[in-house]
């Protein structure tokens, strides 16, 4: 007669062990970044060579003048790689805005990459319904910050409109408008974080806690925009930036 196991003999089995999660490693991604950044920079990979090659020809070269060729070599190569690697982390981050340029929400995107000192809602404090221009408001030290997001011809109006609008809840904050895109007299989408954190800070962290209350009571529309990226990994939310 088969032998049946009992209850307590299979609850005594050992668990099945749960799968490991495999590591992400550090060259894993830099291999990302590299394929992300080939397909929109084709000719990424002759300037990553050509400053491999161009940092240990000097190595070289100075080997060759003082006779210490191998030491120097040797020296040279891993000086090489961080160049080759600091080149790919500026093209990769360019290649990643170009990416969500002309994008609705690339702004608030760019914006939230800046790691602390600044609070940028996903929600947009305004929107124009019929062209889509769309404004989002920041808090920091430097006070607020409205940046619009369209054809600087019509942005601009709707800046000046939210300014008047927050102006009246909080009049002794310091207001900052910018314009991000392309054009005349506006912000460049990779240079827009770096200019925001350049305005000077006047407010103290309690001061910050407090409008951040206020500005929350102001609300916004809501509307679906890109999540935050980070141009370093250059691996920005492809289904964010598609709106879903």
């Amino acid at each position: 007669m088969a032998r049946q196991n009992s209850p307590a003999a299979a609850s005594s089995e050992p668990s099945a062990k749960p799968a490991k999660v495999k590591k992400v490693r550090w060259y894993h991604q830099l291999w990302q970044a590299y394929q992300m950044t080939r397909k929109v920079d084709p000719a990424v990979t002759w300037w990553l060579l050509g400053s491999f090659l161009g940092v240990l020809a000097i190595a070289v070269v100075i080997g060759l003048l003082v006779d210490q060729l191998v030491y120097l070599i040797l020296l040279g190569l891993p000086f090489a790689a961080l160049a080759a690697m600091y080149l790919l982390a500026r093209r990769a981050e360019t290649a990643a805005y170009r990416q969500i340029e002309g994008q609705p929400g690339a702004s608030l995107s760019a914006l939230r990459t800046i790691r602390r000192g600044w609070e940028f809602p996903e929600e947009p404090a305004a929107v124009d319904p019929r062209t889509q221009d769309l404004v989002f408001r920041g808090i920091g030290r430097a006070g607020i910050v409205l940046v619009g997001e369209g054809p600087s011809a019509r942005i601009g109006r709707l800046l000046d409109t939210e300014r008047k609008r927050t102006a009246r809840v909080l009049p002794n904050v310091p207001i900052t408008l910018l314009q991000a895109g392309s054009e005349e007299g506006q912000v460049p989408l990779r240079k827009l974080p770096r200019t925001v954190q350049k305005l000077k800070s006047t407010l103290t962290k309690q001061e910050v806690a407090e409008i951040s209350k206020r500005l929350r009571a102001l609300g916004g529309p809501r509307l679906p925009v890109p999540k935050g990226i980070d141009p370093m990994r250059a691996r920005p939310d492809r289904k964010g930036m598609r709106g879903r």
